[in-house]
């Protein structure tokens, strides 16, 4: 089964979606959303729905997604604002959040509210309908979190 989700040969490789987002947020351009109280639904292949098993006693699931409508070549610079607010300093593309990169791979953490079968109802995941999954991890807090961890001081401007 592993070769059927990723194929390697000569320093390429292809991923193949797990599932797919179920949402009520469709993809609008240049649209804000307060993810955070949105519930989604994480459909995911029946062939892998075993794979879930256990991952009820997680509260928070890490879930990686491809953010297919990000897929853009013009859009993508090496140099950024954040949330194109002209007023914030420029930053690197991988010091930013910015959908439009080399390989547009989201991750987010999110609650994890059911499993039934296979398919995850889940809140706060910043995907709309349609989004490819492309895996999913338990949340263990001391090792997916960071004590000392810092943030640029301009993310907390809006």
């Amino acid at each position: 089964m592993p070769g059927k989700y990723l194929a390697v040969c000569d320093n390429q490789f292809t991923v193949k979606p797990i599932g797919y987002v179920r949402s009520k947020v469709k993809w609008t351009p240049r649209q804000e959303y307060d993810w955070n109280g949105i519930v989604s639904e994480i459909v995911v292949d029946r062939s892998l729905a075993e794979a879930l098993y256990r991952l009820e006693e997680s509260s928070h699931i890490i879930v990686l997604c491809w953010m297919h409508k990000a897929v853009d070549p013009d859009k993508m610079a090496l140099k950024v604002r954040y949330k194109g607010d002209p007023k914030m300093p420029l930053v690197g593309l991988f010091a930013s959040r910015s959908p439009y990169r080399p390989n547009p791979v989201g991750q987010k953490l999110v609650k994890l509210l059911n499993i039934e079968g296979n398919v995850l109802q889940v809140e706060g995941l910043d995907a709309v309908d349609g989004t490819p999954v492309i895996d999913i991890k338990p949340y263990i807090p001391g090792y997916d979190s960071a004590a000392e961890a810092t943030k640029p001081p301009w993310s907390d401007n809006k």
